[in-house]
């Protein structure tokens, strides 16, 4: 039987391990290069969410889906006719109350070919990606592709090294390149110097910088939604909790004086 000594002293080693791995998952999500800074998000702007849908929708929803989304939620939310929403966002003849999934056969062994034998794997579900990576994350991968001929793909990312996926919004942004690359005998290497002056753009995109900023942050403020709905709702609400429970402690403290007013 262990004694109340050593399981104590088991309790305080388990609580040692998980502050070092706590922290070293913090010093790694830290790690992270993030050139451009923090994501200017606006989840509660109806024409951000619209214009961040209308950009997933045209250049991320053929490879990545969002199975834990509805197009009628979407609807609901954007506040867009579900026929407008079925014309424009479902390309796979679904229906309002489906789930948002893409056509691409996901491939792999006693399968026909798909996406594991195209890409080398089956590119993620986007549903929760903001949840997990991070707004800021999201808006600085965006900005942070160059091409890479070291690469499979012929292209990398500052924000995510050896990324498996080309530059999806090249067209909008342009072509922009990594200083690493054209110093002589050097090897690319993404985190040669974590700074927007780690690229140049050299051929221009149909959108101006400050726009495409402006897109990428409608596109994370989109994905910001999609993990997390009830965000809508949620800010709204809680305000208004906050003003009650304000009230509410007031109330409670006026009564306890009532109550106890005779006594001293």
């Amino acid at each position: 039987m262990i004694s109340f000594l050593s399981t104590r002293s088991l309790f305080a080693a388990v609580l040692m391990l998980s502050g070092i791995a706590t922290s070293t998952a913090v010093q790694s999500a830290g790690d992270v290069c993030k050139p451009f800074g923090p994501a200017q998000t606006n989840v509660n702007d109806v024409p951000t969410l619209q214009r961040g849908a209308k950009l997933y929708f045209n250049y991320c929803a053929s490879c990545h889906s969002l199975e834990y989304m509805r197009y009628g939620r979407l609807a609901q939310d954007l506040q867009l006719s579900e026929e407008d929403v079925l014309k424009n966002f479902a390309f796979t003849g679904a229906k309002a109350g489906d789930h948002v999934l893409i056509n691409m056969p996901a491939g792999g062994r006693g399968n026909p070919p798909g996406s594991q034998e195209w890409f080398g794997q089956t590119p993620p579900d986007l549903t929760l990606v903001a949840r997990s990576r991070g707004v800021d994350w999201i808006y600085n991968y965006l900005k942070s592709f160059y091409p890479d001929p070291s690469r499979p793909i012929g292209w990398n990312n500052l924000t995510f090294p050896n990324a498996s996926m080309p530059n999806p919004l090249w067209e909008l942004q342009g072509v922009q390149s990594h200083k690493a690359n054209h110093a002589p005998g050097a090897a690319a290497d993404a985190h040669a110097n974590c700074s927007p002056s780690a690229l140049t753009l050299e051929t221009p995109g149909s959108r101006t910088p400050l726009q495409y900023d402006a897109d990428i942050a409608d596109l994370t403020s989109f994905l910001e939604y999609v993990g997390e709905p009830s965000i809508l709702q949620r800010e709204t609400i809680g305000v208004w909790a906050l003003l009650y429970l304000g009230l509410l402690t007031l109330l409670f403290w006026l009564l306890k004086n009532e109550y106890w007013k005779d006594v001293h």
